[in-house]
């Protein structure tokens, strides 16, 4: 037991006959811990890349959310009658007129235009 202990511990593994097996052992854990060390890397920008986007999106939908009631203030009829009252143009005081066309008159009106 003493003698496998100082072995290792000697590195007598790493100089023996069968050492080229080891040899090719250690080199393959190296090589897996070099990429499990790469795919981490990898994996922890990708999720502080999704971080900062979460954080755009937020700051986007609430600037989408004040200029959309920024647009609702400004379309107000009282907002427009008060920047139309600095140019000189006053609201109507007759109401709008609806007119409308029925489609069977403009069919006739056609009509006699091609006869």
């Amino acid at each position: 037991m003493k003698s496998g202990v100082f072995g290792i511990l000697k590195a007598r593994f790493l100089i023996n006959d069968d050492a080229v097996k080891n040899w090719r052992f250690i080199v393959f854990i190296i090589l897996l811990a070099i990429l499990m060390i790469a795919n981490t890397q990898r994996y922890e920008q990708k999720v502080f890349e999704i971080a900062k986007l979460n954080n755009e999106v937020k700051e986007l939908r609430s600037e989408f959310v004040d200029r959309r009631s920024e647009l609702m203030k400004l379309k107000m009829e009282s907002t427009i009658s008060d920047k139309m009252l600095e140019k000189q143009i006053f609201p109507s005081t007759v109401p709008p007129i609806k007119i409308e066309v029925k489609k069977e008159e403009e069919k006739s009106f056609f009509k006699r235009i091609w006869q």
